[in-house]
Parts: C-alpha cells; structure tokens; sequence
C-alpha cells in the first residue's frame, strides 16, 4: 500500500513538472526591425512558411518554444536583406532589434516598386490617394498646400495666410468633403485648426478618398474625406521648424514624444502660423471723399493680418496589455483675423476681426484582439471654446486706407458677438476578423453642437437667444472579404438621422445608404478599381445657421443624396533597373439630389447655402511619376470635371428654366499639376543632400455665373503659377535649410469669387530633428 502511494506521489509530481514545463515551453518572441534608429513599417518577416508585417513602430511578434533555433529573414522596400539566427530565451525581455542597412536605391524609387504604408493605402479598394508627408517637412507647406497636388482636388482659398478655404473633391465641395484626424472627424476642432493653418510636419500621410468613403470614418460626406494620420512611429523624438518670408509671414512647428520602456508616453504638437498678408491687389477703387474711380488699382491689403496659435498635448500608455494606445489629452488654440473684405471685393473694411479659442479635452483608447480576432477604437472629446465677431466702429473704409462716418451701423453689421458652438463627439469601432480573409465592422459616430452667445453692444437683442442646436448619429456595419494581392471587397450601409432645432423650426431626418468597394489585381503591379455608393449628407450647423462672417443661415436646408460610381486603374513597372514609373486614372459619375452649394446672397455681399434640384457630375483625373535612379522624379496630374445642373424649373420661370442643363458657375473643370525634383546625395560630403525641386499648377478659365447669362457670365481667368525650392539636408536629414520661391512669375491668381490671392513671395524654412 505505501509503495502504491508513493507510486501515485511520483506520478503526481511528474505530471506538475511536465504543467510547469509545458506551461513555460511556449513564449512570446517580440522584435522591432530598424534602419538609421528609425522604425520600418511594413517589413516582411519570414519564419519558415510563416510570413509576417512588422506595424507603424516597426513591431512583430509570434510564438515559440523556449531554446527552439530561429532562422529569420526579413526583407523591406529599399532595404539590403537581412538573415539572422536566433534562439528564443525562456525569459524574452522586450523587443529584440534587426537593424537594416539601406540599399542603393532611394525614396523615389521605393515609392515605385515597394509597398510602403502610403503604397498599402493606395491599393485599397476605394479610390483612394496616399500622400507621403514626410517627405514635405523641410517645406512650409500646410495641408491644403499638399493636398493641391493630387489629382482630382482643387484647394480654393479666399486669400492669404489663414484665409477662408473651400477644397474641391472630383466636383464636389465644401462640406461635401469631411475632414479626419487619426479617423476622428474634424467637425468640432474650432476655427483654429483648419486644414490651411495645420503644417504638413503634424501628419505622417494624408489619405484622399474620392467619392466613396469608407464605413469606418463614420462619415457623412457626399464625394469624398481627407484622414491626416498622425506621426506616431517614433517613440523618442525631437521635430522643431521656424520659417520667415513674405509678407512678414512666420511659422513654427514643433513636434516631441518622450516614451519610458514601461510605456508610459507623452506626445506634444504645437505650432503658430503669423502673417500681415499685406500683398498687393488689382481692383476697382474709389477715394471715398472725391468719388476719383481707378478701374484697375494696385493697392497694398491693409487690413488682413492673422496668427494662430496651438498645442495638442497627450499622455498615457501605450503597448499595454490593457490598450495598444490610452491617452488622454487636451487641444488649446487661438487665433485672431482681420477681415479685408466680403465675398467679392467690392467691399472692404479697416476694422472688423474675429476672434476664436478652442478647448478641447480629448480620449484615445485602441486595443487590438480585445478577445480574439476583435479590435477596438474609442475616441471623445468636447469643445468649449468660444468664438467673437467684433464689429463696433461706425466708419467705412475705401481701397487706399481712407476711412470716414458712416452712421451707427458699424462696417457690415455692429455688434460684439461672443458665442460658443458647443460641440461634443464620440466615436467607437468594432472590427472583428473572422480567418485571413473575411472580417465584420461596426462603427457609431455621435455628435452634438449648440451655439449659445450674445451681443454685447445690443444684450436685448431676442435674435440671439434662440435655439440653434442639432444633434446627429451615424450608424454603419460592413464586411469584407479579402485574398492579400489578389482580390477584396467590402460592402456595408450607414443609417443617419439628425435633429434639429433653428428658431422656432424643429426638424428630424433620417436617411439610409449603403455602398460596395471591390479591387483585383490582375498582376502584382496592376490593379483595377470599383466602388458605388448612395450616400446621404445633412446640413451642416455653419450651413444651417451661418458662421457669423460671410456664410449667411439657411435654416430651410433639405439634407442630400447621391449616387457616386468609381473606375480605377494603377500600373507601377520598370523598364530596368534605372527607370521605374507608376501611372494613374479614374473615371467618376455623380448624380446628386437637393445638392448644396454655396451662392451669393440677394446684394452680393455674402455666400449663402441653398439646393438645387439635381446635379450630375463627369469627369475623369490621371497622374503619372517617373524616376531615374536615385536622383530624379517627374511626375503630374490632370484632372477634368463636368458639373451640369439638372434643376428643370426654377422658382421665377414658369417653363423649363434657362439655367436647365447648364455647367455649375463657380467650379473650375480643368486643372492640372506637374513637378519635378533632382537629388544629389552626399552633397560636399558624405550623409548631406541637395534637392532641387519645380512645381506648376495650372487652372483653366471658368465661370463665374451661369453660362446662359450672356455677357453677365464673367469668368475667372486661367492661371499658371510656378515654383521653386531648394532643400539642403545635413547630416542625415538632421539639420535642414529649405527656400523657396512661390508664384516667381507674380501671375494674378484667383480662386473664390475674384478673390484675389499672393503674388510672389520668398521663403526660408529651418528644421532640426533628432530621434532616439
């Protein structure tokens, strides 16, 4: 019996040990490939069969036994190969590091050949463009400079520095198109942080999606979205910039994150944009004491200063096992404007300015395989800024600076208007990955707004107390299936309502869309394009209820539909190993109902939102870029669009109305860019380089009103601007001194409403970064 019993004890303890060893046989191999210190994304990691991708911080991990013999070979674009062995420790502290070595080939071409992250956006299903920022950061561009160079977007600004923008997306525009950071909808950021005061060294790429806009963004846009993805792939980084040039124009950028290895982070962005915006312009001036007319004035902008200032500040945790990011923060800016004149240039003021603020707190949680295969996105924040309208001197000005009375009514309208648009939004998604190739997606975007403010110099005015609130939900599921470098497709429907409250109006719409993306590559290079959708959009709030400058309310707005078809077609190839091309088209048809597009009020003076019955929209974009070894590229971009207006009867007509069938007035429907670039490397010494680089934009004439008008048409005339810059990087892009020359010819250029904009103008850029 005590031998059985000890038998029965030994066997116990045996099988414990064979737990205890099983249990600590299999262990986690994490690795980070690098290259110069900084991550590679998108790396291929093969383990025998296994085939992995290393993310945005250069990070990949798989399983193995303890003491097992690892042959890794990992390979990426415009990398030597690298093959190590390995043995898995019983305790694997960390991330083990593979460090690459660049191989002779530079940038230009990993763009041709390789599937960077920017190359794994464009080949999405959706018609789709990636913009590599990187590559702009020792420029001065912001956003919408970048965003001006791909096919299919025209970037109209009423001005200079911090001036009123209206970006065109294959024919539609304004708020047709939504804006996104890191996916989170721009709605309620304030007028503080718009796509042409942000500078380009804030986003990692900039995702264009034309017509068709993924589930995912939780959107409501009618032809298309532009998602700034942040820089997040260095966890140990210092990124400062100050450029100076015309027109006493200054800007400052300055990026940091500071990471401890227990994953503690904090991550700052802050930037100010200052300008006079003193540039000359042509107009029609009369001395508003002698009545003496000049019909085509040069006159210096007198009153058109702006500066802004912000900081985007966030801490928490990343790479955890609770959260891959939890951070918690807080974006505060401010900004000041000058208002020179209304929306054309027959008005114009020496006084009134805006003033606005925006303080928002902010929530950022992601986790992926929260339980298997289901990754997790949740995103908050609320704005409690506020915004003023200040027009309180009872003067008029002329062209020439000369001021005089003029009665109680102050320049436009007198008031101190002080108003908040409280804005809250929240977002959560849901991705679920049923195997390698089919996944469920769910996404909820909820935002509220409600202006609240008063007049200071009229406190009694009963105009201001009234509601102007609205509430909105966006609804959305979708699923894809997908075979990598083959085939996928993606289908889902949104449901939208919305309510809102404008004075005494108390409304509620609902709208159901859905959609389809599907892409096949007919060989690894090659890649045909398909997407439909029924989108729905509703009135925006400024829409709605004006924005307290030149966009006039509208409270009768109906929301809007459209039918959106895309084909697509992108071919990357090499003749040799010195010559690479990449080239790009699309065709897109929309038909729009209750479109929303933006007229001059009854005097002219201000835009105000209106629908029209229908709109039908053609058009077709192509892009092409070419390298030749590693020192230069040439690429451009053409882009066509018929805008046609399908509204049959017109208010005033009691037969078919003039304007049936005619081009949309205001839109221009042929432009085009084209830019080239030379790169000497090791300039004057070794890891310095020089980069020459050329730009064109061209815009042909359109337009100004309705084409059956006759001689009251107008248009705008065609324009070509060209560019020029020089960026001299140091000590492996280290230290960096850019100039740059814009409109060198001094081209009168117009794009709003004869709004004229800068002629020539000079600057010098400087950029230190360090990362560690």
């Amino acid at each position: 019996m005590k031998q059985s019993n000890k038998i029965i004890v030994i066997i116990c303890m045996l099988l414990g040990v064979f737990n205890a060893v099983a249990q600590q046989t299999t262990q986690i191999f994490r690795g980070q490939v690098l290259s110069g210190g900084q991550p590679v994304s998108n790396a291929n990691i093969q383990i025998d069969k296994q085939i992995l991708h290393s993310d945005e911080q250069g990070l990949f991990s798989f399983p193995a036994e303890v003491g097992e013999t690892i042959n890794i070979q990992i390979t990426a674009v415009g990398m030597h190969i690298l093959k190590q062995r390995v043995v898995v420790e019983a305790t694997e502290k960390g991330s083990r590091s593979f460090t690459l070595k660049k191989a002779d080939q530079q940038i230009e071409e990993v763009e041709v050949i390789g599937h960077t992250k920017v190359q794994e956006v464009n080949r999405q299903a959706y018609n789709v463009t990636a913009i590599d920022a990187t590559k702009l950061y020792n420029t001065t561009l912001d956003i919408s400079g970048a965003l001006d160079k791909v096919a299919g977007i025209r970037v109209r600004e009423s001005g200079g520095v911090g001036s009123n923008f209206n970006l065109s997306l294959n024919g539609f525009s304004g708020n047709h198109v939504r804006y996104f950071v890191d996916g989170i909808p721009m709605d309620n950021f304030g007028s503080s942080f718009q796509i042409n005061n942000i500078p380009i060294n804030i986003a990692d790429r900039v995702e264009v999606y034309k017509g068709v806009v993924p589930m995912w963004l939780g959107s409501d846009a009618l032809g298309g979205a532009i998602n700034i993805v942040t820089a997040d792939r260095f966890r140990n980084f210092v990124d400062v910039s100050y450029s100076y040039g015309s027109f006493n124009t200054h800007r400052t950028v300055l990026n940091a994150a500071v990471t401890s290895k227990q994953g503690l982070t904090f991550q700052l962005n802050a930037f100010q944009n200052y300008s006079d915006n003193d540039y000359k312009v042509t107009v029609e001036a009369a001395d508003i004491y002698t009545g003496a007319y000049e019909k085509d004035a040069v006159v210096r902008r007198f009153h058109d200063k702006y500066h802004n200032e912000s900081v985007i500040a966030q801490v928490g945790f990343v790479d955890k096992s609770f959260a891959d990011r939890l951070l918690v923060g807080v974006i505060l800016g401010q900004n000041y404007k000058e208002i020179q004149t209304g929306a054309r240039m027959r008005s114009v003021f020496g006084q009134w300015h805006r003033r606005g603020s925006t303080v928002m707190p902010t929530l950022k949680y992601k986790k992926t395989d929260l339980v298997k295969g289901l990754d997790l996105i949740v995103n908050a924040n609320y704005n409690l800024g506020k915004e003023q309208n200040i027009d309180t001197v009872n003067v008029r000005y002329d062209w020439y600076g000369t001021s005089k009375p003029n009665g109680t009514n102050g320049e436009r309208a007198r008031q101190h208007y002080i108003y908040k648009n409280n804005e809250g939004l929240a977002t959560a998604n849901l991705n679920y990955r049923m195997g390698e190739r089919h996944s469920l997606a769910l996404s909820n975007v909820f935002s509220t707004f409600n202006r609240k403010g008063h007049d200071e110099l009229n406190p009694t005015n009963a105009t201001y107390e009234l509601p102007q609130k609205t509430d909105k939900n966006i609804l959305g599921l979708g699923y894809t299936y997908g075979i990598r470098d083959v085939w996928t497709t993606t289908v889902f429907g949104k449901f939208i309502t919305q309510h809102n409250e404008s004075g005494t109006q108390d409304t509620t719409h609902n709208r159901f869309g859905y959609g389809l993306a599907s892409a096949y590559f007919v060989s690894p290079n090659f890649q045909l394009k398909t997407s439909y959708e029924l989108t729905n959009r509703m009135p925006t709030p400024y829409e709605m209820f004006g924005d307290v400058e030149n966009q006039e309310a509208n409270a009768n707005l109906k929301p809007e539909s459209s039918h959106n078809v895309n084909l697509g077609a992108n071919y990357s190839f090499a003749a040799n190993e010195d010559h690479n091309f990449v080239v790009g088209s699309s065709l897109i048809y929309r038909y729009a109902t209750d479109f929303i597009y933006n007229r001059l009020n009854n005097n002219q003076s201000k835009l105000v939102a209106d629908n029209r019955e229908g709109v039908e929209t053609w058009g077709a974009d192509a892009d092409a870029r070419y390298s030749y070894k590693s020192w230069l590229t040439v690429g451009g971009s053409v882009t066509y669009q018929y805008l046609q207006n399908k509204q049959k009867y017109e208010p005033n007509y009691t037969n078919i109305s003039p304007l049936y069938n005619d081009q949309m007035p205001n839109i221009p429907y042929l432009f085009g860019h084209a830019d080239a670039s030379v790169i000497f490397n090791d300039f004057l010494t070794k890891g310095n380089t020089l980069n020459v680089g050329y730009n064109l934009l061209y815009v042909h004439e359109f337009y100004l009103y309705w084409p059956s008008r006759g001689g009251q048409k107008l248009y705008v005339p065609k324009q070509f601007t060209h560019d020029f810059n020089v960026v001299y990087s140091l000590a492996d892009s280290r230290y960096n001194i850019g100039l740059e020359a814009k409109n060198v010819t001094n081209a009168k250029v117009y794009d709003n409403f004869s709004l004229q904009k800068p002629g020539r103008a000079f600057y010098v850029n400087l950029r230190y970064f360090i990362n560690k």
